[in-house]
């Protein structure tokens, strides 16, 4: 249930409202912008009197909320959400680049990626220090050491760090050491680990699951916002279908059903949802002219020779190539790359 209560209502008629949902064991939510002010109620709005709460001063109207998820629904925050990355923005017609190597493999490597990357205009430096891997023989990534590495990438660039959480033991390092926190496409449901992110204050990056639908991606992502933190950003990274011919199928329709669904922003990999290195620049040009919010791209300066993911990264020149071409798709839909 969502209360829309005129923006102009006063603090002590506006405390009225949210003293009785209160005294119904329901939490609040509220959201204001410059022209309204919504509470949203959290939990089951059944035992509220809807009629009640309209002969309150200031109640213009009451919906109730079909979706399960809250915080994360648009209804009840209008406005984009912009998550702000140590000055630099991902939502509200602000694009986040985010490109690196699949894994972290060395020092040297690191930097170097992260300096070509910079230089063409990415503005976030993704690079993997735990590798998830379908099989345990894999490399694992440097895991500690990794982001380490990182760290001196971002010295050398200034480019703030995207790298994958795999546990609820790592997180005090993780929000010590790194800007936006990426939950990987198999952690999507791990709900102790997502708890355990909402109570801290970082950015969240939250990828869809293989096979989940958009409805369960966005409650994974309730369930960030339900423990307090609101820097959520979600990440389309294609979907298990029937068709071989491609690592995974990328769902294009998710990004603007989901803008209509929610107020968070999402961005989209390019690189995971096609497997070749040849989709990224079609998928890459195609999400941004879907709406989305970035874009994560896979950069490697050797990918023959790569630990991970090689067939699905391009090359430092080939990602200047694109960036190019992706400033011409955000100036057609009214966005910018800072």
């Amino acid at each position: 249930m969502i209360i829309i209560m005129d923006p102009k209502t006063e603090i002590q008629n506006i405390n009225k409202v949210q003293e009785c949902i209160e005294s119904n064991g329901l939490g609040v939510y509220s959201s204001r912008g410059e022209s309204y002010l919504i509470i949203g109620v959290i939990g089951d709005s059944g035992k509220l009197d809807s009629n009640k709460l309209l002969r309150f001063d200031g109640v213009q109207k009451v919906l109730k909320v079909e979706e399960p998820f809250k915080k994360a629904n648009r209804l009840f925050k209008p406005d984009d959400t912009i998550v702000d990355i140590e000055g630099k923005k991902i939502g509200g017609g602000n694009l986040g680049i985010i490109a690196g190597p699949c894994s972290v493999e060395s020092e040297e490597q690191i930097i170097k990626i992260a300096k070509d990357i910079k230089a063409a205009g990415g503005n976030f430096l993704r690079g993997g220090a735990f590798k998830p891997r379908t099989s345990p023989y894999s490399f694992q990534g440097l895991e500690l050491e990794g982001l380490e590495l990182l760290k001196k990438a971002k010295k050398e660039t200034g480019l703030p760090i995207v790298t994958e959480i795999m546990s609820t033991d790592y997180i005090d390092q993780f929000v010590d050491n790194v800007d936006v926190i990426q939950v990987g496409a198999r952690n999507m449901q791990n709900f102790d680990l997502l708890k355990q992110l909402g109570k801290t204050n970082k950015p969240i990056l939250l990828k869809r699951g293989l096979s989940a639908t958009i409805e369960e991606w966005i409650m994974s992502a309730e369930y960030i916002l339900a423990g307090g933190n609101e820097n959520v950003i979600l990440c389309e990274r294609g979907i298990r279908t029937f068709e071989t011919y491609t690592r995974n199928t990328l769902d294009l329709s998710a990004i603007p059903m989901v803008k209509r669904l929610s107020h968070l922003p999402v961005i989209v990999d390019p690189s995971h949802a096609g497997g070749y290195w040849y989709l990224v620049e079609p998928l890459a040009k195609a999400a941004i002219m879907a709406g989305a919010d970035g874009l994560m791209i896979e950069v490697h300066n050797d990918p023959k020779n790569a630990l991970s993911d090689g067939q699905q990264s391009i090359k430092p020149e080939n990602f200047r190539a694109l960036m190019d071409k992706i400033r011409v798709c955000a100036e057609i839909e009214g966005k910018i790359i800072k």
